[in-house]
């Protein structure tokens, strides 16, 4: 077996015990967990762009607003947390119009910072965040790992030859169903008479799995990179590892706290909404 095999083998089930264990325990080890990827995040967003080389004013305000963010999301604080990032958002626009700063400067505060939020958020610290967060993690592994295997058998018109050109049409919709299987099962175990809705969230969370996807790809294309970093040896660094996983947890946040304005109440979590506890 290859060396670089082997290494991608043993990082893998490594960093895969470290997740599953921390989702297992949730509370203030899933929250450490969800602060340290929001970070890591950002450490290769600003590599990526080059904030941390050209924009480095920016770039500092920048590790402020994560590490304000990081503490928050540990403390528990979910509310203070999205005020947090709010505020920091606002800053890093301000950068941006008055001071010429890029772009990809709040586009990286927003991508990083909800990451911790949403997946904090999702676990929570209870059996139901538990259910939650599995299941997330189920739409998104069946979307990954199915649509790459579909793809490859059926083959066909590309999804989006300039981004990602192995990525086919036969593949993003196989992927697609596949997640609504694996979401669906993982609800009939939880609360059966879920089904129908955790099909159909599980389905949006699949699409936007897909789009983290792209949207990762097209920034790596767009800087010339081959990997977002080098932290994860054999794998590359943590978006590439989690690229999907982030657009569906944020869908899945956002999702939640749509249904509780229009349910008038206080901020419901991705399993109270799902499993109806």
């Amino acid at each position: 077996m290859p060396r670089e095999l082997q290494l991608r083998i043993v990082s893998g089930l490594i960093l895969a015990v470290i997740v599953l264990a921390a989702t297992w325990s949730g509370g203030l080890a899933f929250s450490i967990l969800s602060a340290l990827i929001g970070l890591l995040i950002y450490y290769e967003w600003s590599t990526i762009t080059r904030l941390n080389t050209e924009q480095p004013v920016a770039n500092t305000i920048g590790w402020i607003g994560q590490a304000a963010i990081a503490v928050a999301v540990v403390a528990g604080t979910v509310g203070y947390s999205v005020v947090l990032l709010l505020l920091f958002f606002a800053i890093a626009v301000g950068f941006v119009v008055i001071r010429g700063v890029s772009r990809w400067f709040p586009a990286g505060m927003i991508y990083a910072g909800l990451t911790g939020i949403a997946l904090s958020s999702i676990r929570g610290a209870d059996s139901v965040g538990l259910h939650a967060m599995l299941y997330v993690f189920a739409v998104v592994w069946a979307t990954d790992i199915l649509a790459y295997f579909i793809g490859r058998a059926i083959g066909g018109p590309k999804l989006a030859p300039k981004i990602s050109p192995g990525k086919t049409w036969s593949g993003a919709i196989g992927g697609a169903v596949c997640a609504v299987i694996a979401g669906g099962l993982v609800a009939y175990v939880v609360s059966p008479q879920s089904v129908a809705l955790a099909a159909l969230v599980a389905f949006v969370l699949s699409v936007c799995s897909q789009a983290g996807d792209l949207f990762e790809s097209f920034i790596k294309r767009r800087f010339g990179v081959k990997d977002s970093s080098r932290l994860i040896p054999g794998h590359g660094g943590v978006m590439d590892r989690v690229d999907g996983l982030i657009f569906a947890c944020f869908a899945a946040f956002l999702l939640a706290g749509l249904f509780s304005l229009i349910k008038g109440g206080e901020m419901a979590s991705l399993g109270a909404v799902l499993f109806g506890v």
